[in-house]
């Protein structure tokens, strides 16, 4: 389902001065300025309140998507400007993703964001999904720029550079599918909606969940990618590996294929423990070579971990600090797009007056790509030892 919030609704209810306090630790001036501006945040993708449904398809499927989001979205965008006590009428600005995602409930968002602020007559701010994504932990701490994400969100695994509001160099990303993906691929196939205790959990927190139980050295799967020395991510081919091993369990225990084996939580915990290696020396050489080129701070750089785990080895190692956007605000939410408005607000930046011609994009990379020039510079990752 939809997901709308002005952004304060992202924290509890605080007193008018703690709030101003708030805001000015962002450089804003509350009596001149942002008490007066409410942006409203619209992000169609499919989050927890979709998540029985698509458990029940076994996927996202994008028509049914579009179907959720249709039904429900004027309904929330009531609620939100009812329980916020805000009136249409005091919105200043309407910020909506338009990039990248489903295009059809990128759509059904777009659509419905361009009528509204054509009735209000206030401007259009579109978002690129996973620059709100990146700058959501500036909602919650004081994170100046520059600073490093490592954002695995949905159907994206990146490393960026955030060198400013809209200012990204991409330095590494997922070459084929999504670890999330993976994740649930391997969880449909190791059948585990029919598991007890993970038939109304997601694929990747049922392998989570499981993973707890099982032994993580049990199965010798190797990290994809060991020879490429750049900060780009593969898991097509892990899940392809781990599908053989399971393929050869169930020769082994005589089981056919959609029933539990009972090596099912090792298998888990060895695929889950693969990819947190992979990302973790990924991740370890993005570090280094925005080190090693100035482009972050030598110490007390900031690494920012959104929707996933990472290994602290990584960031005690490089001298980081490695901050985490709670979970609630790492999934696709309304307020993150919110909050990216804000930013983009003022920064004066992509802030529309006049919508004609605008439009979602389906797929859309984030900030200038240097993935090559990284993978060029060849940088050794020494060996960690991993907690996961």
């Amino acid at each position: 389902m939809l997901t709308l919030h002005k952004a304060a609704a992202a924290l509890p209810k605080p007193s008018r001065s703690r709030m101003c306090e708030f805001l000015r630790s962002f450089g804003f001036d509350p009596g001149k300025l942002f008490l007066h501006k409410l942006i409203l945040g619209i992000e169609t993708s499919s989050i927890h309140s979709q998540t029985e449904v698509h458990l029940k398809t076994g996927g996202i499927v994008p028509p049914v998507a579009q179907q959720l989001h249709r039904e429900n979205i004027q309904r929330i965008v009531k609620e939100a400007l009812s329980t916020s006590k805000i009136s249409p009428s005091e919105l200043s600005a309407i910020a909506t993703t338009v990039k990248p995602g489903l295009a059809l409930s990128l759509g059904v968002g777009l659509s419905f964001s361009l009528r509204l602020v054509d009735q209000l007559k206030i401007p259009f701010i579109p978002i690129h999904h996973m620059e709100a994504h990146a700058l959501t932990i500036r909602l919650l701490n004081k994170v100046e720029f520059p600073f490093l994400v490592l954002l695995i969100s949905g159907g994206h695994c990146l490393l960026a550079l955030v060198r400013g509001v809209s200012d990204f160099l991409l330095l590494g990303k997922s070459l084929d599918i999504a670890p999330g993906d993976m994740l649930d691929k391997v969880a449909r196939r190791l059948s585990l909606i029919k598991h007890p205790e993970c038939s109304t959990m997601s694929g990747g927190k049922a392998i989570e969940h499981l993973a707890k139980q099982g032994n993580k050295l049990h199965f010798d799967i190797k990290p994809p990618m060991q020879r490429a020395k750049n900060c780009d991510f593969s898991f097509t081919g892990l899940q392809h590996v781990t599908d053989r091993i399971i393929t050869q369990k169930e020769k082994e225990e005589g089981i056919q294929k959609g029933q539990i084996l009972s090596s099912a939580a090792h298998i888990a915990a060895a695929v889950q423990h693969t990819t947190a290696c992979h990302i973790a020396k990924r991740t370890h050489r993005a570090i280094l070579f925005c080190k090693q080129r100035d482009l972050l701070p030598q110490s007390n750089a900031v690494l920012v971990a959104s929707g996933g785990h990472l290994d602290p080895h990584v960031t005690t190692t490089t001298q980081c600090t490695l901050l985490c956007p709670p979970p609630r605000l790492c999934t696709d939410n309304g307020i993150m797009i919110a909050w990216n408005g804000i930013e983009r607000l003022r920064a004066g930046v992509g802030v529309l007056y006049n919508t004609e011609g605008i439009r979602y994009e389906p797929k859309c990379p984030l900030g200038v790509d240097i993935s090559e020039e990284v993978g060029e510079a060849a940088i050794k990752v020494p060996r960690l030892k991993m907690e996961i």
